[in-house]
């Protein structure tokens, strides 16, 4: 992967490719990472890495489902909702950090395929009335990507800090070392610390 997204063929290239962009950044930011330090919390939140992935996964298999028009568990139980979205900040005992990148890959893999499905970015996703959602009469196909680019965005954002306070571990470095960039280019990739 570049530093920078590739150049993009249209408007929906273009909103996949930026999406996928930033969804390699979260991927780049595990890289290396023991499922110990994937649940580690280093902040005063309930956050982790393993948890942050397993949470975008989830996003993504949602606004799937939304573009789709199939049920999305917990629209008929709002109090579980809420309980099954803040369960998907964390790792549970059973789940691995490779578990959760691989559950990460075939979301996005899904999300791809659908919305190649559903060329009119215009036509219009049915939502229920929720007070954190957009306007359920005016969402399109357009802003649910958009909102995914902005999530990921805002979470890839995260995974760099919590990355960086788990082991010093920088984006490009990580970058370099996932990809097998030669020690002496530009960006000398990163190694586990001693």
């Amino acid at each position: 992967m570049p530093m920078n997204t590739r150049p993009v063929t249209g408007e929906l290239d273009g909103l996949l490719a930026f999406l996928d962009h930033q969804r390699e950044a979260v991927r780049y930011a595990c890289f290396g990472l023991t499922d110990e330090q994937a649940r580690v919390v280093p902040a005063a939140s309930p956050l982790s890495l393993g948890g942050l992935v397993k949470h975008l996964a989830w996003g993504e298999l949602t606004w799937t489902a939304r573009i789709e028009g199939r049920p999305v568990r917990g629209d008929a139980d709002p109090a579980a909702a809420m309980t099954e979205y803040m369960g998907t900040f964390q790792l549970t005992a059973g789940e691995t950090l490779a578990g959760v990148v691989a559950g990460y890959e075939a979301a996005a893999e899904q999300t791809d395929r659908v919305a190649r499905a559903n060329t009119d970015l215009d036509r219009k996703v049915q939502l229920p009335a929720a007070p954190w959602g957009p306007d359920p009469d005016r969402c399109t196909v357009r802003w649910v990507l958009l909102h995914l680019i902005e999530e990921t965005a805002r979470h890839a954002g995260h995974a760099d800090l919590l990355r960086e306070a788990l082991d010093g571990g920088l984006s490009g470095p990580l970058m370099a070392a996932a990809e097998g960039w030669p020690a002496d280019g530009w960006v000398t990739p990163w190694k586990p610390p001693a």
